[in-house]
């Protein structure tokens, strides 16, 4: 039993951190998925709309936004 490894003590080693290209392109990512749920959004019809709980307002705020936002 000498030969088991303790690992209920937690790792010391450092959290690793994504670098700047990765959340660039993180972020590239995540704008244009908000850009294409925006198109979703805008070809609903009031029917599907209403099944989702939005109202026509609420469709034309989404879509007002940049798609940074």
């Amino acid at each position: 039993m000498k030969d088991l490894q303790d690992v209920s003590e937690t790792s010391s080693l450092p959290v690793a951190r994504p670098n700047a290209l990765r959340r660039l392109f993180r972020g590239l990512w995540e704008s244009l998925e908000r850009a294409r749920s925006r198109r979703l959004l805008f070809q609903l019809d009031s029917r599907d709309l209403a099944d989702l709980g939005l109202s026509h307002a609420d469709r034309l705020n989404e879509l007002d936004k940049p798609f940074w936002r």
